[in-house]
């Protein structure tokens, strides 16, 4: 199973989300699952993808050119490697490439990462389980968004079965091992 991972690329968050990231990683490579990532040495998201490593999965990363001439790219480390042409094309291909998402917290990247593969699932394009991990109460204020959004009629009530708000690094790994998408009852549906 390969799992897509959103994470900050910044080096200079408090300490509790490195170690979520990491937590993953190794939760993640322990239960023979793989990830899929922006290719970087940097942040949150290499420290989830170094314990990938270390932990027996594998290392896919996803870069643009245009990133990678800015000297961030980390192929050496990746046991694949794919250079993209842009973030659009980067996007599509980490969604090709994987079977479940993690957005474990970041910026406006990882928010329209996010955004984009809950609406794709929203519209039948997969049933791929989504999962945000609540490291410090980092999703609160979105959660509370996505609760906004129902409320005022924008999406039905049943969106909330698009993804899953994880507290721990445990609870979002146990929820990709446990997913079924016979129990989503929304994809596609209007």
């Amino acid at each position: 199973m390969n799992i897509c991972v959103f994470a900050s690329s910044s080096n200079n968050l408090l300490e509790d989300f490195y170690q979520d990231a990491s937590e993953v990683g190794k939760l993640l490579g322990q239960n023979g699952m793989n990830i899929v990532y922006g290719g970087s040495r940097l942040g949150m998201m290499y420290a989830c993808a170094s314990q990938v490593k270390a932990n027996g999965g594998k290392i896919i990363g996803v870069m643009p050119e245009r990133l990678v001439n800015f000297g961030v790219g980390n192929p050496d480390d990746c046991d694949e490697f794919y250079l993209t042409s842009g973030m659009r094309e980067r996007k599509a291909k980490m969604d090709e490439c994987s079977d479940g998402i993690i957005a474990l917290a970041g910026g406006f990247g990882t928010l329209e990462e996010l955004s984009e593969m809950i609406v794709q699932k929203q519209l039948g394009y997969n049933k791929k389980p989504i999962v945000l991990l609540n490291t410090a109460g980092f999703y609160d204020n979105l959660a509370k968004f996505f609760d906004s959004v129902i409320e005022q009629g924008f999406a039905k009530e049943n969106v909330r079965t698009l993804y899953y708000i994880a507290q721990t690094p445990n609870d979002a790994v146990n929820y990709l091992k446990t997913y079924s998408p016979e129990n989503l009852n929304y994809a596609g549906k209007f």
